[in-house]
């Protein structure tokens, strides 16, 4: 019988289970997938911890990657034995195997393998809405990125500098900046050391950024909003650091006439068409080499408590998979 991480109560890391499942048959428009590998996503601690409710039991994990190993009536668009991956939608890819709708499948190019795809469909995708949706970085912007050394940061960085763009990246040690650098930030800032505003400030002779991509929240969300030039975007995706609070809308005048968005991807993607483009140019960039997936730590599945203390802590750099 298959086996998955489950959480019967919200809370820290221990109340992961790793249990026996039922999985079955799929049923009409759906595939049954043996699956390779999970990506590891803050968003599983949210939803670990009860920030973001759900109903209980269930199995966290919002990308993977395997292999079909059965398809339901009306599914014609894959076969027993393919390659696919997935990302957003239904949680469950904690899990040895699992059901899936066919149409939340994705398959998966020969030069792009399992655990390279499990640990960056959600993360590139998500950059991709990022910079191609909530504000379109071009060539000759400079744009600061926070967690620069993380799993989005690494890819945004480098996808950013094939775009055209300098990346003003902030870190929490040394050893991170490093790894920021090369991944195409073009300036790191410890902020553990340095004030990352008046830096920022500084690097762009007092004009700021057009974007600052905030996944910290809590603590960087006014130094983001200070770090813009007028009409600037804000957008946070992440709280890394605790929820932003309430926010009034005179205070984004009072910073510069800016925006504030607050994306998910799980709405970027409700549009086929919209997510396979994402896809597709995620393939692209890895594929070609212009963007390198760094997989900095590897679990197996029945020890992912550790894996989301290591996240938690912000011990881990680049993306984290749960080898299954």
């Amino acid at each position: 019988m298959p086996k998955a991480i489950r959480i019967h109560e919200t809370g820290g890391p221990e109340v992961l289970t790793f249990e026996d499942i039922e999985v079955g048959d799929p049923g009409e428009g759906q595939v049954r997938i043996k699956q390779v590998a999970s990506g590891l996503n803050f968003i599983d601690c949210y939803q670990r911890s009860g920030l973001y409710p759900m109903e209980l039991p269930t199995t966290l994990g919002s990308e993977g990657a395997g292999v079909v190993e059965a398809i339901g009536t009306g599914v014609d668009k894959f076969t027993v034995g393919q390659r696919v991956t997935y990302a957003g939608g239904e949680r469950g890819s904690y899990a040895e195997a699992r059901i899936m709708p066919a149409s939340a499948v994705i398959a998966l190019p020969d030069n792009v393998d399992d655990h390279t795809a499990a640990a960056m469909m959600l993360k590139g995708m998500t950059v991709h809405m990022l910079m191609f949706k909530c504000h379109a970085v071009n060539a000759g912007e400079t744009i600061l990125v926070h967690a620069a050394a993380g799993g989005v940061g690494t890819i945004m960085c480098q996808w950013a500098n094939y775009l055209g763009a300098t990346v003003i990246g902030t870190v929490g040690t040394d050893e991170k900046a490093q790894k920021a650098r090369a991944n195409g930030c073009h300036h790191t800032i410890n902020y553990t050391t340095e004030n990352f505003t008046e830096k920022v400030l500084d690097i762009t002779n007092g004009k700021g950024v057009p974007v600052v991509y905030d996944s910290i929240g809590k603590t960087t969300f006014e130094g983001s909003l200070d770090s813009l030039q007028n009409f600037g975007n804000m957008v946070t995706f992440g709280n890394a650091s605790g929820p932003v609070p309430p926010v009034e809308p005179l205070l984004l005048m009072q910073k510069g006439s800016v925006t504030l968005s607050r994306p998910t991807l799980m709405n970027y993607t409700t549009d086929l068409s919209q997510r396979d483009a994402a896809a597709d140019a995620l393939f692209y960039v890895v594929g070609n080499g212009h963007v390198k997936i760094e997989i900095g730590q590897t679990f197996p599945l029945s020890e992912t408590a550790d894996a989301h203390r290591a996240l938690e802590s912000r011990q881990t750099t680049g993306s984290t998979v749960l080898s299954i």
